[in-house]
């Protein structure tokens, strides 16, 4: 699958998502390298004990940010991982369905979906990001041109919250190679350091792809 530029990627679903459609989803971020490329990233990434969560908020990740037009990232996402998606005038989805990889459970109301940040925010802040500027992070907080944004069940994301591999994976274990693939993916395109015990649980997971 050919990675496309976000703002192609953007104007693809936004031409199918117009009011009142019902696109066919691509249902999926952009496609992490294969397992083999992952292991190799994952040798090349920095191991260091995680930094404080000092000085850490949200807010220093803005996102949900404007896409185009009135869509925001979010909302961009719910289009690009959903089926059938419908949106009203404010590019809100009032329909549509979501299967969420993380456990398999499929939902109708946008509302039972939440964003996960692959790696999430205050995960990366002890990783490497609270250096980083106010731009740099709003960037990781919004990428679509990555494996970093995934439509998932609410609940299950609130479960995941900021642990890392070595403290929590997708209840449904046949995810967890493309979960590895991804979490590598993002740590190796930003520069973010791991753990010891985060890089052993995705080698683990890795070895077994």
């Amino acid at each position: 699958m050919r990675r496309l530029p976000a703002v192609l990627l953007f104007t693809a679903l936004a031409a199918s998502a117009a009011v009142g459609a019902a696109p066919t989803a691509a249902a999926a971020p952009p496609p992490p390298p294969d397992a083999a490329t992952a292991r190799s990233h994952l040798a090349s990434l920095t191991v260091a004990a995680e930094g404080p969560s000092t000085g850490y908020s949200r807010d220093k990740f803005p996102h949900w940010i404007t896409q185009s037009g009135t869509c925001n990232t979010r909302e961009v996402v719910l289009q690009r991982d959903g089926s059938g998606v419908v949106t009203d005038s404010s590019c809100a989805a009032v329909s549509g369905t979501w299967r969420s990889p993380y456990d398999g459970a499929t939902w109708t109301a946008a509302s039972d979906v939440d964003i996960d940040h692959m790696v999430p925010l205050a995960e990366a802040w002890r990783s490497g990001a609270s250096s980083w500027t106010t731009s740099r992070r709003q960037t990781f907080a919004n990428d679509l041109t990555s494996s970093q944004l995934w439509a998932v069940t609410d609940d299950v994301n609130q479960a995941k919250g900021d642990k890392d591999p070595a403290e929590w994976l997708p209840p449904l274990t046949s995810f967890r190679c493309m979960y590895a693939r991804s979490w590598v993916d993002v740590k190796y395109r930003y520069g973010l350091t791991v753990d010891s015990a985060e890089k052993s649980a995705l080698a683990g997971v890795l070895s077994g792809c």
